[in-house]
């Protein structure tokens, strides 16, 4: 098993949660980020003053998915969120040990 936990642009979270489910996955959890790569921030303005944004929003997703199932999962979230400019993100592959569901004690890949 295989946790996949992907940085992305908040607009592409509906493309990314669409081309997931076609592809049989049933879960994820999302969180809000903020955070810098090679972007390091951009320069807005606001009523005439000029700011720096150094931390710019994205969305957390974490997939846990079987093995066999890892990499149409990560080609699937690629392509979803694919802009082909700057920032479009990261996946980050790691392995899980052991998943158990707490209602009914199920472990490994039951309990995805």
């Amino acid at each position: 098993m295989k946790l996949i936990t992907a940085i992305i642009k908040p607009f592409k979270l509906d493309d990314v949660r669409e081309a997931l489910s076609e592809l049989g996955v049933q879960g994820m959890t999302i969180s809000e980020a903020r955070g810098f790569g090679r972007q390091k921030g951009h320069t807005e303005q606001y009523r005439g003053a000029d700011y720096v944004v150094d931390f710019i929003p994205k969305l957390r997703i974490e997939i846990a998915v079987s093995d066999h199932d890892v990499d149409r999962a990560i080609d699937g979230l690629c392509a979803a969120a694919y802009t082909g400019a700057i920032g479009d993100g990261k996946v980050f592959v790691l392995p899980l040990e052991r998943v158990i569901r707490i209602r009914t004690q199920e472990t490994g890949d039951g309990a995805i």
